[in-house]
């Protein structure tokens, strides 16, 4: 059985070989990993379209949706298979479906899951109106590509327009499809984790004094004044204008290199993705018997199991959220699960919407269901308010302007965040934000 550290280098080996073109060892090494998780299996998938074999990628892109049903991606992949075999009724069903993942979000972004590439709406609509092309469907065509054009942004505007003049002239369309060589990649710091490191490092003096020495005079360094962690040093936000902090080596991932999940207890709470808290009546939140309490899981970070009475009013529900998740609770898309509504999580437009959430709950099941969604479905920490311009230095940088309000989504370091701003995702220096509320 290869170990996690073998695993992590086959597979960033395949995506090496992926890069300058050899299927064969791609194969191999990808192929390697006992039991694949669906990243896996997609690459295997990608690879096979990449040599040229639809049927192989079409197993493989199969294996990747049965293991992750809500790999949008997965399914995108899946409708370019099928379409290279002339599938084009199977074709459209994977487009069709790849539209729902999408739950009405213009993109899904996956760079933080090691795939340098976001799965854009008009780019699907583009594939299902070349999928209904090959069938004869000219005016489900055309009806599609001009959702497109309203979804799409500038840039695609001629080539969409272009598409569109060649199916009114009933001319056939070829699919989008993931770039030629991308792949999910392991993260950055799963491979710096592969080197070895010297724990011990070298000696350093960091004060000293020597009363009997030829500097008798010399008095003990002194240790430096420390700053709160909120408040910002004299000039740092001015000196990081001319320098910058130094960037983080990683950004945020997933938690294991291998889709791997973890099931903890409470005790972990602190220290992983999975925990329950149940409250108990010390403020008159959750009191009576079992039967007239009302149980809500609240997912964000992690997942946490509440408890409160039936006849509690919403102002005590948002309080005991408030309690146990200060930053989640109130930043971000509450949603909430409708045992009735085959959509599954239904956002929560405001308190009103709540209101009858939590009152047919009481009425109802006794249970509530709760997340709270952020941008792309990641949950939202807590806000901050740039306090100077930041320009950006990379692709992966999110640039700001004075009094820009960001949604903080990761702590990537003590001096880099990861936030969205606009419509825009990125991280950025912490020194040059300020929470929310305290713009001075």
């Amino acid at each position: 059985m290869p170990s996690l550290g073998d695993l992590v280098r086959d597979w960033h080996r395949g995506a090496q070989a992926v890069a300058r073109g050899d299927w064969d060892y791609a194969l191999r090494l990808f192929s390697s990993v006992p039991e694949p998780p669906a990243r896996m299996s997609f690459n295997v998938g990608c690879v096979h379209l990449l040599a040229g074999d639809p049927e192989a990628a079409l197993r493989a892109f199969d294996q990747a949706v049965t293991k992750d049903a809500c790999m949008a991606v997965g399914f995108f992949q899946r409708g370019v298979a099928n379409f290279q075999l002339g599938r084009f009724r199977e074709a459209l069903s994977d487009f069709q479906r790849t539209l729902a993942q999408l739950r009405g979000n213009a993109a899904i972004d996956y760079t933080q899951l090691g795939l340098r590439f976001k799965l854009q709406a008009w780019e699907v609509l583009f594939s299902v109106a070349a999928v209904q092309s090959q069938l004869g469907l000219w005016a489900e065509a055309t009806h599609s590509l001009e959702e497109a054009i309203s979804k799409g942004p500038e840039g695609a505007r001629d080539d969409l327009d272009i598409a569109l003049g060649q199916v009114q002239k009933q001319a056939p369309l070829q699919p989008r499809q993931v770039p030629r060589g991308e792949v999910f990649r392991p993260h950055r710091r799963h491979l710096e984790h592969l080197e070895p490191v010297d724990f011990l490092g070298k000696a350093k003096v960091v004060a000293s004094a020597i009363p009997d020495g030829p500097h008798g005079d010399a008095r003990p360094q002194q240790p430096q004044a420390l700053y709160a962690r909120d408040e910002a040093r004299p000039g740092a936000a001015e000196r990081a204008r001319d320098t910058g902090p130094s960037r983080p080596g990683t950004r945020c991932g997933p938690r294991t290199p291998l889709d791997a999940e973890m099931e903890v207890t409470s005790g972990q709470a602190g220290r992983a993705d999975h925990s329950t808290l149940v409250t108990n009546d010390e403020q008159g939140v959750a009191a009576g018997g079992p039967e007239s309490l009302v149980t809500f899981t609240v997912q964000c970070t992690f997942t946490l199991a509440l408890r409160a009475p039936r006849g509690a009013d919403l102002s005590s529900l948002r309080a005991l959220m408030s309690q146990a998740l200060p930053p989640q609770a109130q930043s971000g898309q509450l949603s909430y699960r409708d045992p009735s509504d085959s959509r599954g999580w239904v956002p929560l437009t405001g308190e009103e919407a709540l209101q009858r959430a939590w009152r047919g709950a009481a009425a109802g099941s006794g249970e509530l269901r709760l997340r709270c969604q952020g941008v792309g479905g990641r949950p939202v920490l807590y806000q901050v308010v740039a306090r100077h311009g930041y320009s950006a230095q990379g692709p992966e940088d999110l640039a700001l302007q004075p009094g820009d309000t960001v949604d903080v989504l990761c702590e990537v370091d003590q001096a880099w965040l990861e936030g969205h701003c606009d419509g825009r995702v990125g991280i950025f220096p912490k020194c040059f934000v300020v929470p929310a509320g305290r713009r001075t």
